[in-house]
């Protein structure tokens, strides 16, 4: 399974793929979108989606894994991280790719053992995992984190899951779908049927 994991941010977008191979994790690519600062917010967040719609069209990931939103000192920068956010949710939505979401401290103890480690620890540990000698941007490394979690979490459940769930809907007798369906129609609109 393909994961690509995606550390959001208004300036720097950090991307990176991780392959599992049964128990073993390969680094696929990563890199930093980035967009000028004196940019408007929205002009920003357009770039933002370009590049990111070109690394998925480019690599095809089965996964998605983005951070979960936390709260934020400055509410401003929150807001802004939202929108970021909100960008990488779409464009992953739109190709039909599955999305995870981990929250910052569940990234950290996955990759490195510990909830509180620093960015340092992190990236030294990713590194290590994903055999890369060279350093890399903090964003990148963040994002490969992102990915390692959720294929360390998840190795198999989106994977399974998805095919089961679609494969019960089409094995569905067709008077038990007319049962389902009828099941859903309002009161209101049972009155008018009758």
């Amino acid at each position: 399974m393909l994961a690509l994991g995606i550390d959001p941010g208004t300036r720097n977008l950090g991307w990176g793929l991780v392959l599992r191979r049964g128990a073993r994790l390969e680094h696929v690519a990563h890199g930093v979108i980035r967009v000028s600062p004196s940019l408007a917010l929205a002009a920003r967040l357009v770039e933002l989606a370009k590049g990111l719609e070109a690394v998925i069209a480019n690599h095809r990931p089965a996964l998605g894994s983005v951070e979960q939103l936390f709260f934020h000192k400055d509410p401003q920068a929150a807001a802004k991280l939202g929108h970021a956010r909100g960008v990488v949710l779409l464009a992953l939505g739109r190709e039909g790719i599955d999305i995870v979401e981990h929250t910052p401290a569940r990234v950290k103890r996955t990759v490195t053992g510990h909830g509180q480690a620093s960015k340092a620890q992190v990236s030294q540990m990713v590194r290590a995992i994903l055999r890369i000698e060279e350093d890399m941007p903090e964003d990148a490394s963040d994002a490969l984190a992102i990915a390692i979690t959720a294929l360390r979490l998840n190795p198999l459940t989106v994977a399974v899951a998805a095919p089961r769930a679609s494969a019960r809907r089409r094995h569905i007798p067709e008077h038990l779908s007319a049962l389902i369906a009828a099941s859903r129609v309002t009161p209101a609109a049972r009155k008018k049927v009758v």
